[in-house]
């Protein structure tokens, strides 16, 4: 028998991936063309030619052994030495080889923190609405996940509610900028009252409280928008990045987690993280993954062509009326939906052959998310379909 835990876990979950195969399912009965599946971050971008290039490279010159081997649970020395570098040249920082770990991914990088940091009953903030797996990830080390609501008008964080958050158990504040589900991008004037909070709160509770800033978004801001380097803001940030959506590499599951030495209980924080990639059974991230690193590491693939996808779809949506706040990055466009219920809005939709995430999934309820990482001709095609759902809510007798 199962866990009573997951158990439980599966029973309240909204998957995603599930609605994702729902999409598959009717492309193979009306046909891939026919159907405007929005419902997943899987990047429709390729990935740039450096990447394939640096993994041929890699194949042909490292030695196989080597390549192939156990690299230390941290990472390739190179490697990690080689992101150092990057990210001192972009965000004037002071990193070595010591601050960086690799990791299987931004998820992993959570989970290793989550363990590093939890123990039972601890609590984590985050900002709803949120990526649904942060729950399972907090939970899974047996905290609690505190949301704080942003402000329903610009997505951007609610001091307030934030700092009506904290308690005596906050371990730590996970925050996603860019974020998924909303696209929102945190100002630089949010992230500053943020950070005077989590001053405030350390002084009020006499202990660290961290700051991990998920940033698998970081590379995908459009319009000229910046998103703030938030260890420029608090001292006690811990960064958290995936490659996943910068070269749309998500199958190869590799990232790092940054953190300055100046981090309180830095060395004690980096030898638990390294221990907890083993405790875990990550072992390491992966060796191939790694190496390509060297050779593209500054590469990035052309968000203009998701820019443009989400033009189509905002100026397009907003022309009929929906409400949708303007994102600023990332791929996911939040819609007001045409009911409370955005479960049912959601199945409403998928009679347009229109499928989207319910916000409720995201701690978002009453809107949808509308993944944009599709082909162009797709989001401009699903137009009609999207009118016609607002045509027949609007036919609906009000008193109903």
């Amino acid at each position: 028998m199962v866990s009573n835990r997951m158990k439980t876990s599966l029973e309240n979950a909204i998957s995603i991936r599930d609605i994702f195969e729902e999409g598959k399912k009717m492309a193979a009965i009306y046909g891939k063309e026919n159907i405007f599946n929005f419902s997943i971050g899987n990047p429709s971008v390729a990935p740039p030619a450096a990447v394939n290039e640096a993994m041929k490279e890699v194949l042909d010159t490292e030695d196989a052994l080597t390549l192939h081997g156990y690299p230390a649970n941290v990472g390739h020395p190179d490697v990690r030495t080689r992101v150092a570098e990057y990210l001192n040249k972009s965000y004037d920082t002071s990193y070595t080889m010591d601050n960086i770990i690799m990791t299987s991914g931004a998820a992993s990088a959570i989970a290793i923190l989550c363990n590093t940091f939890l123990d039972y009953g601890d609590e984590v903030i985050t900002f709803a609405p949120y990526f649904w797996e942060y729950k399972s990830y907090v939970e899974s080390f047996y905290g609690k996940l505190v949301p704080a609501l942003c402000d329903q008008k610009t997505l951007q964080p609610d001091p307030a509610t934030f700092e009506a958050a904290f308690s005596e158990k906050t371990k730590f504040v996970l925050i996603n900028t860019p974020n998924n589900p909303t696209g929102a991008v945190y100002t630089e004037e949010s992230i500053q009252k943020v950070a005077r909070i989590l001053e405030q709160k350390e002084k009020e509770y006499g202990h660290p409280i961290y700051l991990i800033s998920d940033e698998p978004y970081r590379n995908l801001a459009y319009g000229g928008v910046k998103v703030p380097y938030l260890p420029h803001f608090y001292h006690n940030t811990i960064v958290v990045y995936s490659y996943s959506k910068t070269l749309s590499i998500p199958g190869e599951r590799i990232g790092y987690i940054a953190m300055e030495s100046t981090v309180d209980g830095f060395e004690e924080i980096f030898a638990t993280a390294t221990a907890s990639i083993r405790y875990l059974g990550y072992v390491n991230a992966p060796s191939l993954q790694q190496k390509i690193l060297l050779k593209c590491v500054d590469a990035s693939v052309d968000i203009s062509i998701y820019e443009k996808t989400r033009d189509v779809l905002y100026e397009g949506l907003t022309g009929m009326g929906y409400e949708c706040i303007h994102p600023d990055g990332a791929f996911y466009l939040f819609m007001k939906a045409l009911e409370e219920d955005d479960a049912r809005f959601c199945a409403e939709a998928k009679k347009e052959r229109i499928i989207m995430a319910p916000g409720s999934a995201f701690y978002g309820p009453g809107w949808v998310r509308i993944s944009y990482c599709v082909p162009f001709e797709v989001a401009k095609a699903s137009l009609p379909g999207f009118a016609h759902l607002k045509e027949r809510y609007e036919a609906i007798p009000a008193d109903l």
